[in-house]
């Protein structure tokens, strides 16, 4: 099957939603899904839970064909087009987006060339996506007008990679109360479940694949989702992968990453064994991205073998989430103090290398919002 062929007839682009509610509004934050549901409401496609372009007989995550084949080198390349009405900081922000799972995961987004199957990426559909690899040209809908922040953008592109929303797993009662009485019937198969490998992978409340907690409701105030045992937990966001959206990733395509997303406000980042000595033959990075303004880094210990020019083992800090981000602190080996280092955003990428010979303790470092 093709990619899917859009509507001759576009409505006009709806307006972004506010970011914050109203003071005294007692509601969560605006998560993705309710972002995505929003703008969907603009278009007329037909689509299912949302935002899944319709693709009938199969459960993406327990069809292998379904999956982006693997690489001999053992990465997962994902051949790409993009609009032309995308522009600058909306390509930047769709290629950070892709950097992340580039870093974190053995997935690679490549622009196209002759590739028979790949995603075609366009503003003209909302924010949609298929489930898995379908085969061809399959549309991927990133919208200017609504899609453009970091969850919506992976929350589409975690669909392509052949994962289903987070409320659908087969195992998903254990966790979850579904709300019927405030679903209209019409949408009731929205909620319906799915059979799913779940990979192994407890469930994640927090992951960017989960519905809202209002998700769908007819009633104002009244949740279609309610957590258990804890109803108060929070579900959904809109800040990006979450670290189980990850893990999941990796588990499905078999990929060997030494990764770490933190993406709390603040927290604590060390290598391996610290404050033993770390391992030889490393190759680990961690990804801060915290929720919002930019990241501070400040090391309370640094010890890493020295070589003339850090050759052997060393420490590498970049201004975002991949290595090809800019370089904040270029190769830095030995011991002794660090300065504190502020990112421009609030994406950092740290990268730890060494090699098969002598070590050291490692480093320890904090980090919080700037």
């Amino acid at each position: 099957m093709n990619g899917f062929e859009p509507d001759t007839e576009i409505l006009n682009m709806v307006k972004a939603m506010e970011e914050s509610h109203p003071a005294g509004d007692a509601r969560e934050p605006e998560d993705t899904f309710s972002r995505i549901i929003e703008v969907n409401k603009g278009y007329n496609i037909t689509v299912q839970e949302g935002d899944l372009i319709i693709k009938t007989g199969r459960s993406a995550t327990t069809c292998e064909n379904c999956l982006w084949p693997k690489s001999v080198d053992g990465t997962v390349p994902v051949p790409y087009t993009l609009s032309p009405a995308y522009r600058g900081k909306d390509l930047t922000l769709i290629r950070t987006s892709m950097q992340e799972y580039e870093t974190l995961t053995c997935v690679r987004f490549i622009p196209r060339t002759t590739e028979k199957d790949f995603l075609n990426i366009v503003s003209a559909h909302g924010c949609m996506s298929y489930v898995g690899r379908t085969g061809g040209a399959q549309t991927v809908g990133i919208d200017i007008g609504g899609c453009m922040i970091r969850g919506a953008i992976q929350h589409e592109l975690q669909h392509s990679l052949g994962f289903h929303h987070e409320h659908a797993r087969s195992d998903r009662d254990d966790y979850v109360n579904i709300m019927y009485e405030y679903i209209s019937p019409d949408v009731k198969s929205n909620f319906d479940k799915h059979t799913t490998n779940n990979l192994g992978l407890e469930y994640d409340y927090g992951s960017m694949m989960h519905y809202s907690r209002y998700a769908f409701t007819n009633t104002p105030n009244q949740a279609t989702i309610v957590p258990k045992p804890d109803p108060n937990v929070p579900i959904g966001q809109r800040d990006g992968i979450s670290i189980l959206d990850i893990s999941k990733v990796n588990r499905l395509y078999q990929c060997n990453v030494c990764g770490h997303l933190l993406n709390d406000v603040k927290g604590t980042v060390n290598s391996a064994n610290y404050p033993f000595a770390y391992p030889n033959d490393a190759s680990c990075v961690w990804l801060i991205r915290t929720p919002s303004d930019q990241v501070m880094l400040k090391f309370k210990a640094f010890d890493v073998q020295s070589s003339p020019d850090c050759v052997s083992d060393y420490i590498k800090i970049y201004d975002g989430p991949s290595r090809k981000s800019p370089v904040l602190l270029d190769k830095r080996c030995g011991s002794g103090k660090i300065s504190p280092i502020v990112s421009s955003t609030n994406q950092m990428l740290i990268e730890f290398v060494s090699d098969g010979s002598g070590t050291g303790t490692g480093f320890k470092a904090t980090y919080s919002s700037a």
